[in-house]
């Protein structure tokens, strides 16, 4: 029985990057023999085991053998027999493909090592075809090592993956996970970028993919094209380390754009109301936490309102604020501020410091919070009249707040 560190630990250690989680992989072993030894089965498809003092995973070295489609269109063969070799020919990428023995030395019989100094993607074999979450990986990983470059030969690869049909197969929960993952990564924009140049962008989001080549008004962006600004407004929301809500909401904050009439464009007239519709529906089909989706949807609705703060009156302002639930979840709405920040970044590469509008709406809503509706509801003879008189009170408080 041998074991040795695999995949990612071995991979960021070559990179001088830091290494959260250590996997392990056992040549040799029977299940038997593992919890001889202590460890604990955790394994629901194969057998992977937590170490009895560490809690590190260690697998058995195992083959895997295409039997349908989609992600869990495997039959795993797990036995004492398979080589180190069999068990990483299984991997995605040379550069997860790599093992290093316990005395430190490596095995690399894929050329993971020169990839990672060529920086290159490169699969490990034609296997690699056989599981689409794959492509959803290698976007993935463009977003986090973004001076690393695909292989003409990958890219082909997933183009004919794509073209076969196989990323139709994969269930929401995956894609919303692998999305969600390359979102929170330092490029988000390359991740978009590699699903689109395979193709997969117009099967897992479609909604996304017809912005591009939809044009905007100039000032918008240099180019004119509205799923370029998209990409200009995630790469913003990553600089300022927005979490995952705000991210996705910067996401889907444009998807309207697409439906905009010919007759009208550049201009998007109004699209705010159908591109909530839309990211409402998006969120929902890739099962998207409640945060994500409620945010994506109020970002999308209200991303224009928001950056014409100083030609509102208090009346409009604080209907907004109301719609928003702005005084019982003061947090979301401050996301959705700095969300829309990255949003007016992504229309002005000349933009630097406080995004003005936004300390307008902090202070309109200050003042709301500032109303006490319990007193003016005991003060209220007619019952009936509350909700008026409050309102009105949140008007004058942001009025008299503004004017200040």
């Amino acid at each position: 029985m041998k074991a040795y560190v695999v995949g990612g630990a071995v991979r960021d250690a070559l990179l001088g990057r830091p290494v959260q989680d250590r996997d392990w992989v056992v040549v040799g072993a029977t299940p038997q023999e593992m919890l001889a030894r202590g460890f604990r089965p955790v394994g629901k498809d194969f057998p992977v085991f937590l170490h009895p003092d560490s809690g590190e995973e260690y697998a058995l070295a195992r083959t895997e053998r295409k039997s349908g489609h989609g992600y869990h269109g495997f039959v795993c063969h797990a036995a004492p027999d398979v080589t180190l070799e069999e068990d990483l020919a299984r991997r995605d990428l040379t550069i997860n493909a790599i093992a290093r023995r316990e005395d430190g030395s490596l095995v690399d019989p894929y050329g993971g090592v020169a990839d990672l100094a060529a920086k290159r993607f490169r699969h490990v074999s034609p296997a690699f075809a056989e599981d689409p979450l794959r492509i959803l990986r290698v976007a993935r990983f463009s977003a986090r090592f973004t001076d690393f470059s695909l292989a003409p030969e990958t890219l082909a690869l997933m183009r004919a993956m794509v073209a076969a049909g196989e990323v139709d197969h994969l269930v929401a929960e995956r894609v919303w996970q692998e999305l969600a993952r390359g979102l929170m990564e330092e490029r988000p924009s390359r991740m978009i970028g590699c699903l689109r140049e395979c193709g997969a962008l117009a099967r897992i989001l479609p909604e996304l993919d017809r912005l591009f080549g939809v044009p905007q008004p100039a000032r918008h962006h240099p180019e004119g094209d509205a799923g370029t600004h998209v990409l200009q407004v995630i790469d913003h929301a990553a600089q300022a380390r927005l979490p995952l809500a705000g991210r996705w909401a910067c996401l889907l904050h444009d998807l309207g754009k697409a439906d905009t009439p010919a007759a009208t464009l550049p201009h998007h007239y109004g699209h705010e109301q159908r591109s909530a519709e839309i990211a409402q529906a998006v969120s929902e089909r890739l099962r998207a936490p409640v945060e994500c989706r409620d945010l994506a949807v109020m970002l999308a609705r209200e991303h224009g309102v928001l950056a014409r703060a100083d030609e509102l009156r208090p009346e409009t302002m604080t209907k907004l604020l109301e719609r928003c639930d702005g005084l019982r979840r003061p947090a979301r709405f401050e996301l959705m501020l700095e969300a829309a920040a990255c949003d007016h970044r992504g229309r002005d590469a000349t933009a630097a410091g406080e995004w003005a509008p936004a300390g307008r709406w902090r202070r309109a809503l200050a003042a709301l919070r500032a109303v006490d509706a319990g007193a003016i509801a005991r003060a209220c003879a007619d019952k009936a009249q509350i909700p008026a008189r409050v309102h009105e009170a949140r008007v004058a408080a942001v009025r008299a707040a503004l004017a200040g």
